[in-house]
């Protein structure tokens, strides 16, 4: 068998516009399943498929990884799979949390839905990648379609943590990405939340009763809810669909990193919902880890796993970096925002405010208030740290008093010493509380939003300008397609794109630069040193 992997997450149409410099862990994880049953898979960027680079008719079957958002990259991937083969066409990631759309509308066969590493063995083992429909009623956590008539089985029941690490993400398959030398390619270190709270905004036609279950209770309690409200904050689908949070071994993570590094890549990112859940569901086993806020981190187990990613060759050499992801303000205390700072000085970290009222924010079942994350950014840039902040604008309950404190929270943290301001439309995401809300609209067709938008540029064109003079390392990706005199470069840290002069470089070269001048509101230039 011979497997085809496009990754289509965060292209849209078929195009990443922002983003370029991300690896995501998904499709390497599809990928590790299959080298686990002994097939050898490759992986291909979406751009590069659609651009006619691989050639179709030497594959079987095609596997699609894709959000909500992808779906119409992922039709075009279908369609153009469709015109050169007759093989099987499976479908996983966050879209096939809509199984009837994605089967019907972009005419996939099987859609995975939620944890998929059981799931891809079964159907590996019943011959549906060859197209048997043969058995695939009994396979938990599917759906699919035979000729017009789509079936929705059943969900699969979480993985637990002794499932979870069986398997192990490929990394021979990063060399399918033309930029992982130079881009941030992510490593999974945690799955799972552990914000339990709910949303006090209910779904359309449901409303919660505030019986304080999902707050108050004990850690088994906290899992349902009496009226069915979904888990977590409202915007949101990773309880839903991959529960409380579960760690991989420490030493597993660390021989993906080695291997990955070995093969070139400078800049490593762990990869999870909450880094700081890292190890703390070992704390209350056997119940699971619904509270967002107790126990506090489990201090010894984030330190190890640091240590030993820290310690690795190309990380004390200098050539590579380590970052993580996301963290939960509720769960910075002095001594883990310490404990990062000791092994990630001068590294991003992103915190969510997503909203800047106290109010709002927990009619969305935010596991901390905006005035909580003011503190954590504190303590967090006093360990050397550099946070980014995370607010989302067209949210169910936004109105005009909320947006004026949002931006009011916006020039907060960035006089914090926030180092950036991300800022996204909300989108109403499948199995999550606000699924039947509409999304947001543009900012520009909402004046609320709006002043949100333009706060967010403003701080963010004033943190590029205090670069300017400042050096850092960069990694070299690739020509500037807009100028080929330049090349585009990533801090090795954190930063905005620098584009750099220069004739002699290849893809992975690592250099210092100094900042020259501001670009635009994404970018800035850079001087070799």
């Amino acid at each position: 068998m011979k497997p085809l992997i496009v990754d289509t997450l965060a292209s849209g149409k078929g195009t990443r516009l922002t983003t370029l410099d991300v690896i995501g862990a998904g499709p390497r994880t599809v990928a590790g399943v299959l080298e686990k049953l002994g097939i050898d898979p490759i992986i291909t960027p979406v751009e590069r498929f659609l651009k006619g680079k691989i050639e179709v008719q030497n594959y079987d079957v095609i596997l699609i990884s894709g959000m909500t958002s992808d779906i119409p990259a992922m039709g075009k991937t279908i369609r153009k799979w469709r015109k050169e083969n007759k093989g099987s066409v499976i479908i996983g990631g966050p879209a096939s949390s809509e199984p009837e759309r994605v089967l019907k509308k972009i005419g996939a066969d099987i859609a995975i839905t939620g944890e998929g590493e059981k799931t891809l063995s079964e159907l590996v083992e019943l011959g549906a990648l060859h197209g048997s429909t043969e058995g695939l009623d009994e396979v938990l956590g599917i759906s699919y379609r035979v000729k017009k008539r789509v079936t929705i089985n059943p969900m699969r029941p979480v993985q637990s943590r002794e499932v979870f690490k069986e398997y192990q993400a490929s990394t021979d398959t990063i060399k399918g990405y033309g930029l992982y030398k130079s881009a941030r390619v992510y490593v999974e270190a945690v799955r799972g939340c552990s914000n339990y709270h709910r949303a006090r905004i209910g779904p359309i036609g449901d409303s919660c009763t505030f019986c304080e279950q999902c707050t108050e209770s004990g850690l088994k309690e906290r899992y349902d809810c009496p009226v069915g409200i979904p888990p977590g904050c409202g915007y949101c689908s990773v309880p839903s669909l991959y529960g409380p949070p579960k760690s991989r071994p420490m030493e597993i993570i660390i021989d993906e990193a080695r291997r990955l590094l070995d093969l070139g890549v400078h800049r490593l990112v762990l990869s999870a919902p909450g880094f700081l859940d890292y190890g703390r569901e070992l704390l209350v086993e056997p119940d699971p880890l619904t509270d967002p806020r107790k126990p506090e981190p489990n201090y010894e187990e984030v330190e190890e796993l640091l240590s030993g990613l820290t310690g690795l060759p190309q990380m004390e050499k200098g050539v590579a970096s380590l970052m993580i992801e996301n963290i939960k303000a509720s769960l910075v205390t002095k001594r883990a925002a310490n404990v990062l700072g000791k092994y990630l000085n001068d590294t991003p970290v992103s915190v969510g405010f997503e909203t800047g009222s106290d109010s709002h924010s927990v009619q969305l079942g935010r596991p901390d208030t905006p005035s909580e994350t003011l503190i954590s950014l504190r303590r967090l840039k006093e360990a050397g740290m550099k946070p980014y902040v995370y607010f989302i604008h067209g949210l169910p309950g936004q109105n005009e008093e909320t947006a004026r404190e949002t931006v009011d929270m916006i020039y907060k943290s960035a006089k914090l010493g926030a180092d950036r301001v991300i800022l996204y439309r909300f989108m109403s995401l499948p199995a999550s509380t606000f699924s039947s809300y509409p999304s947001g609209p543009p900012a520009v067709h909402d004046p609320n939003s709006k002043i949100i938008y333009d706060a967010a540029q403003r701080a963010n064109l004033g943190s590029k300008e205090e670069l300017i003079g400042q050096t850092m390392k960069v990694v070299v990706a690739n020509q500037y397609n807009r100028n080929r005199r330049f090349w585009v470069t990533y801090p090795m840290l954190h930063g905005p794109v620098v584009l750099l002069e220069g004739v002699n470089f290849d893809q992975g070269d690592v250099v210092t630069v100094r900042i020259t001048d501001v670009a635009n509101e994404r970018m800035v230039y850079g001087q070799l040193v």
